[in-house]
């Protein structure tokens, strides 16, 4: 199983889960299982984890910023040259399905606009994401957890990561369903 986590999911971890993981089980098991390369961070990702919330993810999660681990557990992930593995499909829904049409014709964006945001959003960790999941998902499940919805699109341009993963047939869950994926593997416990 590869699990990829995004920014958002991270944060969560370290606001809501941690503070009342006293005996760092969740903590140790996280640190365990991303050492093992089943957990993987993008370097986009952890580029994004130093700068939210005045870097409280690396502050918690103290051994991503550890060169000892990770040189080791090979994080983060260099995703500078992933592609899509069938770029002719993916191009093709990345012009149609995975743009807010709504969106591009309120703010009345050129096709030359839109070949310059389309770049950078390829290059977003979100498309980062999707399109390492992609490579991964013909050898085993594939995970990308996010804490997102495909609801609502803040007015961007493009969808979020549920609706390309749905489109794209990926498993997109949250990181509570992620823990019960795990559930077996570790007991937490509150008194």
């Amino acid at each position: 199983m590869k699990v990829i986590i995004d920014t958002n999911s991270l944060l969560s971890l370290v606001r809501y889960y941690l503070p009342f993981d006293k005996d760092k089980i969740l903590y140790n098991f996280i640190k365990n299982k991303i050492q093992s390369g089943e957990i993987i961070i993008i370097d986009k990702v952890h580029q994004q984890c130093s700068f939210i919330s005045k870097g409280i993810i690396l502050k918690e999660l103290d051994f991503l910023d550890d060169k000892d681990f990770k040189k080791a557990s090979k994080i983060p992930y260099n995703t500078e040259l992933t592609l899509a593995p069938n770029t002719k499909k993916f191009f093709h829904l990345l012009n149609s399905v995975f743009v807010n049409s709504v969106v591009k014709k309120a703010k009345n964006i050129t096709e030359v606009e839109f070949e310059t945001l389309k770049t950078s959003h390829l290059k977003d960790a979100d498309m980062k994401l999707v399109l390492l999941a992609l490579n991964f998902n013909t050898e085993e499940d594939v995970y990308i957890v996010t804490e997102e919805t495909s609801e609502s699109n803040d007015n961007k341009l493009f969808v979020k990561i549920p609706a390309m993963c749905r489109e794209l047939g990926l498993k997109c869950i949250t990181l509570p369903a992620l823990i019960k994926l795990y559930q077996d593997d570790f007991e937490l416990h509150f008194k």
